[in-house]
């Protein structure tokens, strides 16, 4: 980490003091309203010190690396001296003056990094008091306040003490810690007790305001007089509004015009949704409640399937909760008119065989002990352990209903079971799906309990469906239940889920082995073109998967950090922590043997799950359980320089791929190709040949990813005819095929100007969003004036729904 990074243009702080406090929960009472586009309540966090700042180890063992060279300083404000005992406790009846302070939304800009002398969230006693730093973005800050967890008789009956009258304010804050302590610690077995008394806190009225200021990034709150962590309050109200064009939220309409609001995985995660603290560390549990119109729906990250109640006339509540601790980063929610998806025998025999298909294999299989934090976890339970098939719903706009009831909802339970078979216990209890509006900016995003999806997924067949699934169902165990200690290693996520895609979709196809592995080897080839493109295309900077290297996971001494290139706009776009990690993966499989492997991902999924892990806990874990790697000549720092450390395309990638030319599938197609290449020459020739190429000419059938890698290799050919286009268009019916299959079309008809399928072109641009910004790059980069003009028409048309992120690349593509 350099001091004179800047996250403004680059990085993404993460400025959370977290080495100091640390929460343990959150309780959100939030309200929706959509004529003003904001969300408005309070959050009640609860804390725990971390010991005046000594390091605790992490859920997976290993303590967090510290660098000193900075940490994040705040405006100094005065405060008058005042020793622990008389620090304007709650009940102490002081009233703070301090002119300086802000009880509002002023925003100020502070530096990001500044000599250890000048932090002021230190947890060492001194001149300056402590502050606690949360992250925090695009949010009208109301008031801070103390919350006094001593009136609630619940929690002194916790280790049977009593308040007692005339106690010194010392005393009461060590009791009032203690007694939050013992609750936020309460064992697995009560969390239902445990999560009875959260709300109970929560509600309880404040005792006293605390000052706090804002700059761009945090949150930052004091308590004067008050100069260790330990002392602080540990439970905390904060009352605020978001902002109608904070980037944590999207405001919006469905495919039917009705207005809705979602967590849209921003790079800032949602700091712009409530004040938090983002770094992974910060793993905990939360309570929402979410008042609504009473005609929308509330879904949100949380284990239970919530019902809507009346709280008064035209307005609804919804309450969810979680048990298991997460990074608030995971926290999602979606209000809107959608309506459930729901298949006419809505629990058919066969899935009733496929809860109980994979029992008897489970339980028969030894279950290691877990090694995270005392929560009520699944995988410690028989029935979690069998069950193949978790509760799922599926949740669409009314226009699309039927199209998800015909491709998605079937699709679902064989995923599941799939994905079951390979790692064994779900992490998560349940799953809500949605489909989201056109403008959500990729295919899928994963959360704790839900899975957003693009409409995109449900053009054409099922494959492009059923392959995004098991990609987004991979996500509960890699990068949700199983999560990276820096985000910058974005491949234990995304690599991880790319690999397991394949693996869950061959299970849930029933592919025999050999066909399996034909698709698998087509696959790499398709991925290969498409990471080969984009090193050619990308800062090399962009490219390397551990971007800190040794510095991997270290934070400042208060515990922040910046997440390198967090904030870079074409890394968004970006795929190759997906592709690299995928082929780390793939080719670590090919040393081991695939059976072995997966085996080996299920200890590993036991060991790990409820933990965050650097690259090297897995790749340790990995060559201690096959020492045989090592005698073949592969060793850590091997793996680091090829794969993880450098750009472009890592050495052991380059041997492998040209064997994938010769699989089966990849042959087909070529011959294929030659039809088509001798075809187009023909049909060049005149109005008799033409007529005896169209009748001569047998085209055979072809897999999905078959006819994505046709066209691809299609548009390596210089030109091609309209009337092969036309032939083209009709042997495949490419309007109807998937998404994959369709952008390649686009590619076609812009290559060579065939301007009767420009409305191919239109169609796609506002209904597929999640791929289309290439497209606009395509149109523009030719100088075309009928292309430019319909990528200005196209975007007319669309910028109002379109992802923010999405919208400001194509704006600088065509204005």
């Amino acid at each position: 980490m350099e001091p004179n990074l800047d996250p403004s243009k680059d990085d993404l702080p993460l400025r959370a003091n977290t080495n100091h406090m640390l929460v343990r929960h959150y309780v959100l009472d939030l309200a929706v309203h959509f004529q003003r586009k904001v969300i408005s309540g309070n959050i009640v966090l609860f804390f725990e010190s971390r010991k005046d700042g000594h390091k605790l180890c992490n859920p997976a063992g290993r303590e967090p690396c510290v660098q000193t060279v900075s940490c994040f300083p705040v405006t100094t404000t005065y405060s008058p001296p005042s020793d622990v005992s008389n620090a304007g406790a709650c009940g102490s009846g002081r009233k703070d003056t301090d002119k300086n302070c802000n009880h509002g939304n002023m925003e100020t800009t502070s530096r990001i990094f500044s000599s250890k002398k000048d932090c002021r969230d230190t947890a060492e006693p001194g001149n300056e008091d402590f502050v606690l730093v949360l992250d925090c973005c695009d949010l009208s800050v109301l008031k801070v306040e103390e919350v006094d967890a001593t009136v609630v008789p619940g929690i002194w009956e916790l280790d049977g003490q009593c308040t007692e009258d005339g106690l010194s304010q010392e005393r009461s804050n060590r009791q009032q810690r203690h007694a939050l302590h013992k609750l936020e610690t309460l064992p697995a077995r009560s969390w239902r007790e445990q999560h009875d008394l959260f709300l109970q806190c929560s509600r309880v009225p404040g005792c006293g305001e605390l000052p706090f200021e804002m700059d761009s990034w945090s949150l930052q709150i004091r308590k004067p007089g008050i100069k260790r962590a330990r002392y602080f309050p540990h439970l905390v109200r904060i009352w605020y509004e978001t902002k109608p064009d904070g980037a944590s939220v999207r405001w919006t309409k469905d495919q039917s015009t009705r207005p809705c609001v979602y967590t849209m995985g921003s790079p800032i995660n949602n700091r712009a949704l409530f004040p938090c603290q983002e770094p992974p560390v910060a793993m905990s549990t939360w309570q929402a409640n979410i008042q609504a119109p009473e005609e929308c729906l509330v879904l949100l990250s949380g284990e239970n399937t919530a019902e809507p109640v009346q709280i008064k006339e035209g307005v609804s509540s919804w309450f969810y909760y979680v048990t298991m601790p997460m990074p608030a980063s995971t926290f999602t929610i979606a209000v809107g008119h959608w309506i459930e998806a729901k298949l006419e025998d809505s629990f058919t025999s066969q899935e009733d065989s496929l809860l109980t298909s994979s029992a008897e294999e489970t339980c028969s299989s030894s279950q290691l002990p877990c090694s995270h934090m005392d929560y009520p976890c699944r995988f410690q339970k028989p029935a979690a352990q069998v069950q193949a098939v978790i509760p799922h719903r599926v949740f669409a706009p009314h226009c699309l209903k039927e199209k998800s009831q015909e491709i998605l909802l079937p699709l679902l339970p064989h995923c599941l079971t799939a994905a079951h078979s390979v790692l064994g216990t779900h992490p998560f209890p349940r799953l809500d799906v949605l489909l989201v509006p056109a403008g959500f900016s990729s295919l899928g995003m994963a959360s704790p309990h839900i899975m957003f999806l693009s409409q995109s997924v449900l053009a054409g067949k099922k494959h492009l469906c059923g392959a995004r699934l098991c990609h987004e169902i991979a996500h509960a165990w890699f990068g949700l239940a199983i999560g990276a200690q820096d985000w910058t290693e974005e491949w234990i996520s995304e690599g991880f889920a790319t690999f397991f895609e394949d693996v869950f979709w061959s299970n849930a196809q029933k592919l025999p082995q050999k066909e399996a592995t034909e698709q698998y080897e087509l696959k790499a080839l398709l991925r290969w073109r498409r990471l080969r493109e984009e090193l050619q295309n990308s800062e090399e900077e962009l490219q390397v998967l551990r971007p800190n290297r040794e510095q991997t996971g270290e934070v400042s001494p208060s515990g922040a950090s910046l997440v390198k290139h967090g904030l870079n706009p074409s890394k968004i776009f970006m795929q190759v922590h997906y592709l690299k990690g995928y082929f780390l993966l793939r080719f670590l499989s090919s040393k081991i043997g695939e059976e072995h492997y997966l085996k080996f991902f299920r200890l590993f999924v036991q060991k790990t799950h409820g933990q965050l892990i650097l690259s090297q806990d897995f790749l340790h874990m990995l060559l201690e359980k096959f020492p045989e790697i090592k005698r073949q000549g592969l060793t850590l720092d091997m793996i680091y320089e090829d794969w993880l450390d450098s750009p472009g395309i890592p050495k052991p990638l380059l041997e492998e791929s040209n064997a994938w030319l010769e699989n089966q599938l990849v042959q087909e197609v070529k011959r294929e190709v030659a039809k088509w290449i001798q075809f187009n020459q023909r049909n060049r020739k005149g109005t008799k040949r033409k007529r005896r190429a169209e009748e001569q000419v047998i085209f055979k059938e072809v897999l999905p990813d078959q006819l994505v890698l046709l066209l691809e290799f299609l548009l390596e050919e210089e030109s091609l005819s309209v009337g092969t286009l036309r032939w083209l268009e009709g042997r495949y019916c490419l309007c109807e095929q998937d998404a994959e299959v369709r952008h390649r079309w686009c590619e076609l008809i812009v290559k060579h100007k065939h301007t009767a399928a420009y409305k191919d072109v239109e169609q796609f641009l506002k209904k597929d969003q999640a791929m289309g910004v290439y497209l606009y790059g395509e149109l523009m980069v030719h100088e075309d004036a009928r292309q430019q003009g319909l990528a200005k028409s196209c975007f007319r048309s669309v910028h109002e729904e379109m992802d923010p992120t999405s919208k400001k690349v194509v704006e600088e593509m065509i204005l």
